[in-house]
């Protein structure tokens, strides 16, 4: 496992990264070919860093990259449905200063959160495989090392799991379902979340009041006693 002495130092690594043949072929054909709504676009086409509030008391772990969302624009959960979801979500709830996220330059900050994930390459099918998992693992482990989170936020059952497997727990695996609440080794509270895939928005599996629950669950777990 490689040692970092900061997140940017972790992070120049990472964007250059090229652990996993089939990840590095993938996200740079997509970013070749181009879909044609973004023809004009120079895709990002590199591993995506993390992006948020690095003193943030909340780390939101999703599951990869998408094709033509961060895989494009170079920035977690952005130019895609997905972040649109999320990121208007976490403005209502109070962790973002604005409700859309289109592209890196566009004024988009968080307060008190921090967004990763544990694949940090685009995969085909949106479906990375254990060893490229695993390849991605101490770039993982290196911002559970840089970020100290009070609440876990994970976005699908694959979030799920890596948290687990970073923090550690006691005791019988805490199953994954939305609002389900688990104690992390670390001491850290894990939230679990439906993922805002189109596949669960379009559907109704998640709707926008059980998105913002579990924000609002976390600001309350962050919440001084009394």
């Amino acid at each position: 496992m490689t040692a970092w002495d900061s997140l940017d130092s972790m992070v120049a690594d990472l964007v250059d990264c090229r652990r996993c043949p089939r990840l590095v072929a993938w996200r740079e054909e997509v970013a070749r070919e181009k879909r044609r709504a973004y023809a004009d676009w120079d895709y990002w086409g590199r591993p995506v860093p993390p992006f948020g509030d690095p003193d943030g008391r909340v780390m939101i772990v999703g599951l990869a990259p998408a094709a033509h969302g961060a895989n494009r624009t170079g920035r977690m959960f952005t130019g895609d449905r997905s972040g649109d979801w999320l990121f208007a979500s976490l403005h209502r709830t109070g962790f973002a200063n604005q409700p859309t996220s289109e592209h890196i330059d566009d004024g988009l900050a968080l307060r008190d959160a921090f967004i990763t994930a544990p694949v940090k390459c685009a995969p085909p099918a949106n479906k990375p495989t254990t060893d490229e998992r695993d390849n991605c693992a101490d770039y993982l482990a290196a911002e559970t090392d840089f970020v100290s989170p009070a609440v876990v936020v994970a976005l699908g059952g694959f979030g799920w799991d890596a948290a687990l497997r970073h923090w550690g727990y006691e005791g019988r695996k805490p199953r994954f379902g939305h609002g389900a609440e688990a104690k992390l080794a670390s001491g850290a509270t894990l939230l679990g979340s439906y993922h805002v895939s189109q596949q669960n928005t379009f559907t109704g599996r998640l709707t926008e009041d059980m998105l913002d629950a579990v924000f609002l669950r976390a600001k309350q777990l962050l919440a001084p006693a009394g």
